[in-house]
């Protein structure tokens, strides 16, 4: 197999050189060219033809998401997005990056090697396997026409996972519920304190509310409660017959914490029937045990077809063991949930 051909883009003299030298350690990695900023940057994409480029959010000359805006269009390019704590990272998702890596505070070479080794290299090699025309498809498409539920129905759940692309593709699904929505609960795979600001910038952009979830926060229609990145599961709790939600400590589960696996089994057990599963783009197969058991206590289920997904790794996993009762394409998710939702008695 050949090695993934990866540029660097980074401004920092330092911080490049320490990437090349230590992404080239990897056998399945070679780092063919590096930039400073997006003009050398659009210089070697034409020369090295590069598999993956990894690109920092601040540059100079051109901002790292502007590049993205006009690079995604005219050469589709697998991106890993390198940024310190910012929600300008989910404008360069938007833009068409396909995943992203928190930039450590730190400045000791042996934690900044470690990150390199356990967090950079697997988003590469995660980047080098996505779809990216359906990031550009994601990117470009018309928002959906809201849909109604029959009745009011407050004792249903709907439960969401996803991981590599899943940020914009949980976007295209919740900007389609109204406020009639039944609680929504979620986990994203997500670098810690990034899954605040992604829930904010949900809450400004969608109809229902959207926030990180704490312990205690009670699961409401209209409302949706997003797990915190770091080093806790989600799961769903009832107290006193009210849904909750419980943000524990925990090990990895599939490697990962949060886990959707984790929160689906919970939903399973608590709310059976009354629930919806959604399964979204992501690689590996975390949820799709856990969807398959909420399929087992009666919930419906849903997972996005291939031609739509970044990465189709978790929703295929949870296909090929029939945990997924419905594939649909993203643009079809919404609509698909509010079926199911208006046929639960």
């Amino acid at each position: 197999m050949q090695p993934i051909k990866v540029l660097v883009v980074e401004d920092s003299l330092v911080f490049r050189e320490l990437l090349v030298q230590n992404l080239g350690k990897d056998p399945a990695i070679k780092v063919v060219g590096t930039a400073k900023d997006p003009f050398e940057a659009r210089d070697a994409i034409l020369k090295l033809k590069p598999d993956v480029m990894t690109l920092d959010v601040e540059l100079p000359r051109m901002s790292g998401i502007e590049f993205l805006r006009k690079l995604i269009p005219q050469y589709p390019l697998p991106v890993v997005v390198i940024s310190s704590l910012s929600d300008k990272v989910f404008d360069a998702m938007q833009a068409g990056a396909v995943d992203f890596v928190a930039k450590p505070a730190v400045t000791n070479r042996a934690q900044l090697e470690d990150f390199i080794k356990n967090e950079l290299l697997v988003k590469i090699k995660i980047a080098s396997t996505a779809k990216i025309s359906n990031i550009k498809k994601t990117v470009m498409m018309n928002n959906q026409q809201q849909q109604h539920l029959a009745a009011s129905k407050s004792n249903l759940i709907v439960a969401i996972g996803a991981s590599t692309g899943g940020t914009e593709a949980i976007f295209d699904v919740v900007k389609g519920f109204g406020t009639d929505i039944p609680g929504v609960v979620v986990v994203q795979h997500m670098p810690p304190g990034f899954t605040k600001m992604y829930a904010k910038r949900l809450n400004d952009q969608c109809r229902i509310q959207v926030k990180e979830a704490e312990t205690g926060d009670r699961v409401l229609p209209g409302h949706m409660l997003i797990a915190p990145g770091g080093d806790r599961h989600m799961r769903l709790v009832k107290v006193n017959g009210v849904y909750q939600v419980e943000c524990k400590a925990g090990p990895r589960v599939n490697g990962h914490c949060p886990s959707v696996d984790v929160l689906f089994d919970s939903v399973a057990r608590l709310a059976g029937p009354d629930a919806v599963g959604i399964i979204l783009t992501g690689m590996g197969g975390d949820g799709a045990k856990g969807l398959l058991e909420m399929r087992k206590a009666g919930a419906k289920t849903i997972g996005q077809d291939e031609s739509t997904c970044v990465v189709y790794g978790m929703p295929k996993v949870a296909y090929d063991i029939g945990a997924v009762e419905y594939q649909e394409k993203l643009s079809d998710i919404s609509a698909r949930t509010y079926s199911l939702l208006n046929k639960i008695r």
